[in-house]
């Protein structure tokens, strides 16, 4: 994998991203966010940046421009390869060139090249993206800007090549972020929460059904934007039907009208109250180098507190995972107090020190440990989500998820989106974000209500619509249920009807052996004003389905999966994995001269995180980097820290991790000069290092090229 991750360099050189502007439109439950990214080239020579950076995994990226002067370029969705071969093709006849693509190993993962941007020149990107909005334990929802993005360790033999991250503290990030929001509602808006400082709540009639907030000024770009809008009366089922685009195919999915149906199903209370005290209950928790801190301390107290809060009778196990997983017991133990305290001890114990993020092999391990009777199995994830290998795990889950349910919870700033509601989509659980001690109890909760929840089956949805009207449904089968969260049913609707026609869905399920139906009667009339939000969505969801078919029949005949997939993405404009957004600038008859300057745009990373030697560089990642600051180190050893500061190897470390960093060097080089590896295995710096690297560094030959301190005549 090639990562890069450091400071502004020695000659501080400015980067050419300057501001964010993000606008972000709520209505109801779903989001519409624009965001400007404005861009200028103060160098002497043409410019192309890179900036990588994150977006909610589960959004519909749908329009892509650029602005350069008076000009605007539209961009289109091609097939990756095309547009990428287009995009340097471009450059290479000295024209401008825009490419935004998404990760092929997580889809919350994006990255935007701004190609022969010529000097003195400026141009602005406009990024738009629709995403549906969770429902969080309080019934508010709950939106987030992603401005974290923390190195992802990619495991040695996983699949694909990993994503080249620029990443700096937060506190060095070289551009600013401005942020409002508009929310409107068919209910009245109670209140807008947020974990950033926020200018007051202004509403804009005077029912309160829609308001205006903003960002207050001088964000930190230490956190993830979070907002939590609740509304004054509770969620209720509905459905929107939405026009086709009259310039489209007819019999598109664009060219006809959609629906989107949202459930929130309500059980008995006698059911409720009788929920079921077994099942077996399986936390994995993460103790990678990157859950230092805060995080370690976040993912021990909700451990803590799910575990004091079992029922009696069941049974449960806890492991743990880094480079390497342990588990406190061999099997899963009734729970009772001897094992409970047993358990209480080791996880007041549990540090942030097993290395890498190592995930799938728990997993497997977890999977291959036969199932109790009468006792489901209910898996319980802790994790910051810095897997490299999204795609694989998330498979994973769902090859094994008829053996169990999971609930995953995402700790600290900038845990993976696409991992985190991954897991749980495909493993039949509920998601959950932990980024401090607020809301966490609620949270928590919630999650082991819905574990103790009996499972609901037998789950159907039927259509009863006019004669002349047939229905292609997107989504996938819905197979899990939860007391008082939304589901969503996207469908395409195909035939002519009248203005004043309806329609009916009916979900059928069955609870505790308890046989029930819910039905929502619809007006089939398009609704006004959603542009082609629902289209966009429903698209996007058919996209990952589809993408998750061509995953499991890879190496097999895939029946044009992919080629359906591209087909989709081209069509609806929205992008996949297997598309990327190019625009090139072909209006303007200039050809940009002289030789192209490479920048890497730098995004913001949480203080937990160490960017290369003590943080999480593992496998045969960033490898170069490590040793170029441990050279560094040694070399410069007599320095003394005023000088250091100003070298090149200090831009690896950010301030709060350097004094920590600079006191295990000095044990690793001592280590490596008393020709003492094994010592080194017991060392805190241990944890940051991969074998390959310590293998390195441990011969005489990356010795002498680390430094020019003399060797000692035997060899040491």
């Amino acid at each position: 994998m090639n990562r890069s991750c450091g400071l502004l360099n020695s000659q501080k050189e400015a980067v050419p991203l300057k501001s964010i502007e993000v606008e972000l439109e709520v209505r109801d439950h779903v989001a519409t966010v624009v965001s400007t990214l404005n861009y200028e080239n103060k160098e002497d020579k043409p410019l192309e940046a890179v900036f990588v950076f994150p977006l909610p995994g589960d959004a519909a990226v749908c329009h892509f421009s650029a602005q350069i002067g008076q000009t605007q370029i539209v961009a289109e969705v091609k097939e990756k390869q095309k547009a990428c071969e287009e995009y340097d093709d471009a450059l290479s006849s000295g024209q401008q060139a825009f490419l935004l693509e998404e990760s092929d190993q997580s889809p919350d993962i994006f990255s935007l090249r701004v190609g022969s941007l010529p000097p003195g020149e400026s141009a602005s990107i406009r990024l738009e993206y629709v995403t549906e909005l969770a429902v969080q334990a309080d019934d508010g929802l709950r939106f987030c800007l992603p401005a974290v993005l923390n190195p992802r360790y990619q495991p040695q033999g996983s699949e694909g090549a990993g994503v080249q991250v620029t990443s700096v503290p937060a506190s060095l990030v070289p551009y600013s972020l401005s942020f409002s929001a508009r929310v409107s509602s068919p209910r009245p808006i109670s209140k807008v929460e947020s974990n950033c400082s926020l200018d007051p709540l202004q509403y804009l009639n005077t029912d309160q059904t829609q308001a205006t907030v903003k960002l207050a000024a001088g964000h930190k770009f230490d956190r993830d934007v979070e907002l939590l809008i609740y509304y004054k009366d509770a969620h209720q089922p509905t459905a929107v039907v939405e026009a086709g685009q009259a310039s489209a195919e007819p019999g598109s999915l664009m060219g006809e009208p959609v629906v989107m149906v949202s459930l929130y199903p309500e059980f008995p209370q006698s059911v409720m109250s009788s929920k079921a005290s077994r099942g077996e209950f399986v936390f994995l928790m993460d103790r990678s180098g990157s859950m230092n801190y805060t995080r370690i301390r976040s993912a021990r107290d909700t451990l803590l507190l799910l575990l004091k809060s079992l029922p009696m009778g069941c049974y449960f196990n806890i492991y743990s995972f880094g480079s390497r997983y342990e588990h406190i017991f061999s099997t899963s133990v009734k729970y009772k107090q001897e094992n409970v305290k047993i358990a209480l001890t080791k996880i007041e114990q549990m540090e942030a020190d097993l290395g890498g993020t190592e995930i799938l092999e728990p997993l497997k391990h977890i999977y291959s440990q036969p199932c109790i009777p009468k006792q489901p199995r209910q898996l319980f994830v802790f994790t910051d989500g810095e897997v490299g290998n999204t795609k694989e795990v998330i498979d994973l889950v769902k090859k094994n998820s008829d053996s169990h349910r999971c609930f995953s919870f995402g700790i600290g700033e900038g845990a993976s989106s696409a991992l985190i509601n991954g897991m749980a989509k495909e493993g039949g659980g509920h998601p959950q974000f932990i980024t401090g001690t607020d809301r966490m109890q609620p949270k928590v909760m919630q999650s082991l209500r819905f574990a103790l929840q009996p499972a609901v089956v037998d789950i159907s949805v039927t259509w009863d619509l006019p004669k002349e009207v047939s229905v292609t449904v997107l989504s996938p089968p819905i197979t899990t249920l939860f007391q008082g969260q939304r589901s969503l049913i996207y469908a395409q609707l195909t035939g002519q009807s009248s203005e004043a026609a309806e329609g009916c869905v009916m979900l059928k399920y069955s609870l505790a052996g308890h046989r029930s139906k819910k039905k929502l009667h619809f007006s089939l009339r398009p609704a006004e004003d959603t542009g082609l939000t629902v289209h966009r969505l429903g698209a996007r969801t058919l996209i990952r389905s589809l993408e998750m078919e061509d995953r499991e029949l890879r190496g097999q005949q895939d029946g044009g999966v992919k080629e359906k997939v591209v087909q989709l993405s081209v069509q609806s404009g929205v992008s996949s994995c297997f598309t990327a957004f190019i625009a090139v600038n072909r209006d303007n008859g200039r050809v940009i001269q002289g030789p192209m300057k490479h920048k890497n745009i730098p995004t913001p990373m949480t203080s937990a995180i160490r960017p290369a030697l003590c943080g999480h560089a593992g496998g045969t990642a960033g490898m170069w980097l490590r040793l170029t600051c441990l050279k560094g180190y040694v070399a410069g050893k007599s320095l003394g820290t005023t000088d250091l500061e100003e070298d090149m190897y200090y831009n690896c470390l950010d301030e709060m991790d350097y004094g920590a960093c600079n006191n295990s060097f000095g044990s690793l080089v001592s280590d490596m000069w008393d020709d003492s590896m094994e010592d080194l295995e017991g060392d805190m710096c241990y944890d940051c290092l991969d074998e390959e690297y310590i293998n390195y560094v441990s011969s005489p030959t990356s010795i002498q090229e680390a430094s020019t301190v003399p060797q000692q005549s035997d060899g040491k």
